[in-house]
């Protein structure tokens, strides 16, 4: 049976959330137009996992309308009572760049006690590139929850301001590898000497996949 618009609709009005569910999947089959309508109405579904699968698939479909999207990213990431859709409405609102909602991430980043939101917003800062970010991403850099200050390594790569050289340059003997080849990822964004002889420092570094990485990224600078 052919996958359309007004099938897909019809499984989004479904009393079974696996109906829904299942609609939201098939929106990958329709043109990008007619998937942005019906994509908004599965965003604000009565269950959480409909809305998770929405929300997501936002970040692809988004660029369609960013203006109509942002107030329902805004919403679901601020007042959605599930963490799991606070953290994808993170995600989406960095792939879209979304950089006038720096201030309600930055907010709910110091108001959550969900590690799974703090997690996704600081890994949306870094695609986010909004340069207020600094200081948030600092803050995250010293939190107790690894995932939280690795993913915020990462980001400060990515925003590429200068001031997080010296705090990253301080993970170069961290005792976790993969804290150190997230580390690598991030040093190879800046050119300073400084970035250059880390990296060149840890091609030597006990671990091959932390080795290998800056080897490959001094190849290639």
């Amino acid at each position: 049976m052919a996958i359309t618009p007004d099938s897909v609709r019809e499984l989004l009005h479904s009393d079974d959330y696996g109906d829904r569910l299942r609609a939201v999947n098939q929106l990958r089959e329709l043109a990008p137009e007619e998937a942005f309508e019906l994509v908004q109405l599965a965003a604000n579904d009565g269950n959480a996992r409909v809305r998770y699968a929405a929300i997501s698939q936002i970040s692809s479909l988004g660029q369609q309308d960013v203006a109509t999207v942002e107030p329902l990213l805004l919403r679901s990431l601020t007042s959605d009572p599930e963490p799991d859709v606070q953290a994808a409405a993170a995600d989406t609102i960095g792939g879209l760049k979304l950089k006038s909602a720096y201030p309600d991430l930055a907010a709910l980043y110091h108001s959550t006690e969900e590690w799974l939101v703090k997690f996704s917003i600081v890994a949306a800062l870094g695609e986010l590139g909004e340069p207020s970010a600094f200081e948030l991403l600092q803050e995250a850099l010293g939190s107790e929850n690894e995932l939280i200050a690795t993913a915020a390594i990462g980001a400060l790569g990515e925003l590429g301001d200068r001031r997080a050289l010296p705090l990253l340059l301080n993970h170069t003997s961290h005792p976790d590898w993969q804290v150190r080849h997230r580390l690598v990822q991030a040093l190879a964004q800046f050119s300073e000497p400084d970035a250059q002889a880390a990296l060149q420092q840890l091609t030597q570094d006990e671990s091959e996949i932390v080795a290998g990485a800056a080897q490959q990224h001094l190849g290639s600078a």
